[in-house]
């Protein structure tokens, strides 16, 4: 990896985690219901520079936010892990193998419907094991994803459109 894509992974990571940093600002009415603003730029990156990037972004994202809002190795780190990782390898599948079947809004569909599977599996794996919860969560969890994640992908193709722009300057 040359120095060039170290600072940009850098850059995007540092654009990532302010997006955490001042999404958990915002007052929820239910604690675990976060827009994940930071997936957009995740998406971002994918669509720009490929896959390994994405992952280093989310997985520095993650690691970094944790320590930064106080919960690493909590059960909020590993359900943010597993989101983060299942929906940027989803995300990253799907652009790989099907480029010109998804648009950015399609991708980010995709990756907040998989951040939700992955951290429903994860919770009921080791938290609450009881599928009776689930039954009632997932369709709340899944439904406010897809609004967040249809945002989040009109968001992300107006960037990127921005940026794209800026770079023909």
């Amino acid at each position: 990896m040359e120095l060039q894509d170290k600072y940009r992974i850098a850059l995007l990571s540092s654009y990532a985690l302010a997006l955490q940093g001042l999404e958990a600002l915002i007052p929820s009415p239910v604690p675990w219901l976060k827009p994940g603003l930071s997936n957009i730029i995740t998406l971002i990156t994918l669509y720009l520079y490929g896959l390994r990037p994405a992952l280093m972004v989310t997985l520095v994202r993650v690691l970094l936010g944790s320590l930064l809002l106080g919960t690493f190795l909590g059960p909020a780190f590993f359900l943010s892990l597993a989101g983060g990782v299942t929906s940027t390898l989803a995300m990253g599948a799907v652009f790989t193998f099907f480029p010109r079947l998804f648009s950015l809004f399609g991708l980010s569909l995709t990756g907040a419907l998989f951040h939700n599977i992955a951290q429903l599996f994860v919770a009921y794996l080791l938290f609450v094991q009881r599928i009776e919860a689930f039954v009632l969560v997932a369709p709340v969890l899944i439904g406010a994803g897809t609004l967040t994640g249809a945002i989040n992908g009109i968001a992300a193709r107006y960037l990127v459109v921005e940026i794209e722009k800026a770079g023909d300057s």
